[in-house]
């Protein structure tokens, strides 16, 4: 009956826009993007719809302005509590590209050094075979090993940020720095530990002082599930029988670097712009931060201060990421040449959402025969 009612109210909401500007809590739109903001809209309620999605914000800025945002559907199905444009999302791996601004932003203030080592910030990590540098953990080269299944999707309680550091740094290195890039949580995780070594301060201080207050991101903190959080979602999952469920208990804290930070798309649209097209950055950084690393055999990183490079349909470059984690799944893409941000947030982890991004964007990007012209 539930998802009747809001199989109703979304495909409401999809054919009642009006032909203006229009701003509730819920939804704001520019009128002159009206057809792309409902194409746009129409696949992201049908990907929510059919895929049993309890509900999710997705947001497009264009030319530094948001155009599009809006959270459709349940913040909590118990208590039938919608989606608004604030409500707060667990956005698994883009947690990183906060993480990575930081740690530019700590190099450019002279806080963090680049090609020093972990010991010289974390002196009680162990040395290993090879050296590993800060720029290594950044560029995801480090060799450290991949985390296990129940390291990746752990329901400790308790356990803090340096305790998650405790897991593997006794481990041997699964492959010489710089050969190869692994994209593992345990490389952003002791980045962080060695920000709060540098700092002295604790994580949820760091993502404050140098991203969420700077940047006015009003709706970004830390998932601590001890606290209230104003505004945070509840979590979903899938039954055995592909039912809706009430996630199980995460504690994120121990991976807040990697994938335990909160957000929703209008934040992450703002973010996306602050890094391409604000001066919080200098044109160093900006470099640093989009040239990727080398690999054995000469071979370019695709991952790079964790930002995926991508190319679309026209061969202009993109810039993006997803997450994926127990209650949650997101996406964040760029199109420079288009001045164009996309995000888009849900409470559950689906196993199809890959193509979404471009679903969404691609009704705001030149077709190819229109760029040819």
């Amino acid at each position: 009956m539930k998802k009747g009612i809001l199989t109703i109210l979304l495909f409401g909401f999809l054919f009642g826009f009006t032909n203006c500007e229009m701003e509730k809590s819920n939804i704001v739109y520019n009128k002159q993007y009206i057809d792309e903001i409902k194409a746009a809209k129409k696949a992201f309620m049908f990907y929510l719809l059919g895929n049993n999605v309890p509900g999710g914000t997705v947001a497009v800025m264009k030319d530094g302005k948001i155009i599009y945002s809006e959270g459709i559907g349940l913040a909590s199905k118990d208590l039938e509590v919608p989606v608004t444009r604030e409500t707060k999302f667990r956005i698994g791996q883009i947690s990183e590209l906060f993480t990575s601004f930081i740690y530019l932003r700590m190099v450019e203030e002279g806080t963090l050094n680049p090609d020093s080592l972990i010991q010289h910030y974390f002196s009680n990590f162990p040395e290993k075979e090879f050296p590993i540098s800060l720029r290594q953990l950044a560029d995801q080269t480090s060799g450290l090993r991949d985390a296990k299944s129940k390291e990746f999707d752990s329901q400790e309680l308790n356990i803090s940020l340096r305790k998650g550091i405790d897991k593997f740094k006794n481990d041997t290195l699964f492959y010489m720095p710089g050969f190869v890039q692994t994209d593992c949580m345990f490389q952003y995780n002791l980045l962080g530990a060695i920000m709060e070594k540098a700092t002295k301060k604790n994580f949820n201080k760091i993502l404050k002082d140098y991203v969420t207050d700077t940047l006015a991101l009003a709706n970004t903190v830390i998932d601590d599930p001890f606290i209230t959080i104003k505004g945070r979602t509840n979590f979903y999952d899938y039954s055995f029988i592909s039912q809706t469920v009430n996630a199980t208990f995460r504690d994120m804290r121990y991976k807040a670097p990697s994938q335990g930070i909160l957000s929703n798309a209008e934040d992450l649209v703002k973010f996306g712009n602050a890094v391409f097209n604000s001066n919080i950055l200098s044109d160093k950084s900006k470099e640093e931060m989009f040239k990727p690393a080398i690999l054995y055999k000469n071979v370019p990183a695709n991952i790079t201060n964790g930002w995926l490079l991508m190319y679309d349909q026209n061969e202009s470059p993109i810039y993006g990421r997803r997450g994926e984690v127990t209650g949650g799944n997101s996406a964040l893409i760029v199109y420079p040449e288009y001045d164009l941000i996309v995000a888009f947030t849900t409470n559950i982890n689906t196993s199809n959402f890959g193509r979404l991004i471009f679903d969404i964007s691609k009704h705001f990007t030149p077709k190819l025969e229109d760029k040819k012209e």
